[in-house]
């Protein structure tokens, strides 16, 4: 094997730096991915709209849920960029995990926004000092406050498929359409797609989907065909804010942690990256986030490990086992007394 196809690690987890060469691409270019920075997020799903629009993606999410004026839900076959809208009933720091507001009517509180006389303006959090409503718990702000002015925290997170160090959609296929590209990503060929649904329940993220009506899956390519010609992905192309932002995994990773840092020292104690640790237990993620609240709160799972990972000890488990049984099979047999007739 060539330097430039090293393996690192083990190749079913574990940090493997080199993800292209042990894919058999020797003189790979560096591996590409995406950084998204949730603190710039504004929700305009402009990132949607360029998706669905360059990959032909179908539409879908045209009706509201009821409960967020998120109108797309989540990732799925036909929605391949989401922009997860997170209302929450608190100020933009020192939040808690997983507050509930069920008690909340988000579209109420959203239209109230900034109609106080004494509303300091689009974007705030929070009362000016000593204006908090009168018996509202500590760390927390009411919803409501008496001059009519609505509190209300909006996390925007725009999610997509991760691109895994160690895909397990990818280990599970069984007739090739999942593979690695040249830059590190993992795309599906939809021709060779045989609809086993296979790779769905593998993805550790819940990601790849199966289409209705042909069943074959769909996800993210990171628009392989237009990295292809040099050109940037659609979604990072279109984001207005800068939020998505596309490159080299390597500059893109010590570019975040300059950006957690800068906002640490803003004050924001709660920004952290997320899928961005060769570590962890996919080898890192092609595509990782800053987020301002635990993972969980945006629907991330928080440890989240490569599904294939535990394969080679349960095949081995499973042929000692067969062993077993083959030689207590012909003991048995080797020790029947013979009939002498």
């Amino acid at each position: 094997m060539s330097d430039g196809a090293e393996v690192h690690g083990n190749q079913w987890y574990g940090p493997q730096p080199n993800v292209a060469g042990a894919s058999g691409y020797p003189d790979a270019p560096p591996r590409m991915g995406f950084f998204t920075d949730t603190s710039v997020c504004i929700g305009c799903k402009a990132c949607e709209v360029a998706c669905k629009e360059w990959n032909a993606v179908p539409e879908d999410g045209l009706e509201l849920t009821g409960m967020s004026y998120d109108n797309t839900q989540g990732l799925g076959a036909d929605t391949w960029r989401h922009v997860a809208f997170i209302e929450q009933r608190k100020p933009f720091g020192g939040q808690e995990p997983g507050v509930v507001h069920e008690d909340t009517d988000v579209f109420t509180a959203a239209s109230l926004l900034g109609t106080g006389a004494s509303s300091p303006g689009p974007g705030a959090t929070a009362p000016p000092p000593g204006k908090a409503p009168e018996g509202a718990p500590a760390g927390r702000i009411s919803p409501l406050s008496p001059d009519g002015r609505t509190e209300l925290r909006w996390l925007m997170a725009s999610d997509v498929c991760k691109h895994c160090t160690h895909a397990a959609c990818l280990d599970v296929c069984p007739t090739g359409a999942l593979f690695r590209t040249e830059f590190g990503t993992v795309v599906v060929q939809e021709d060779v797609c045989n609809g086993c649904g296979y790779c769905v329940p593998a993805c550790p993220y819940g990601v790849i989907d199966q289409r209705k009506d042909d069943g074959r899956v769909w996800k993210c390519t990171l628009c392989y065909d237009r990295l292809g010609v040099g050109m940037e992905p659609a979604c990072a192309k279109a984001c207005p804010t800068d939020s998505i932002q596309f490159g080299p995994l390597e500059e893109l990773r010590e570019r975040a942690r300059g950006r957690v840092a800068q906002l640490h020292a803003a004050g924001v104690a709660d920004a952290r990256l997320y899928g961005e640790d060769p570590g962890d237990g996919v080898g890192g993620d092609g595509a990782f986030f800053l987020l301002l609240d635990e993972p969980e709160v945006y629907g991330l799972p928080p440890d989240p490990v490569v599904t294939t990972r535990d394969l080679p000890d349960m095949w081995r488990h499973a042929a000692l086992a067969a062993v077993t049984l083959m030689g207590l099979a012909v003991g048995g047999f080797a020790g029947r007394p013979r009939r002498v007739r």
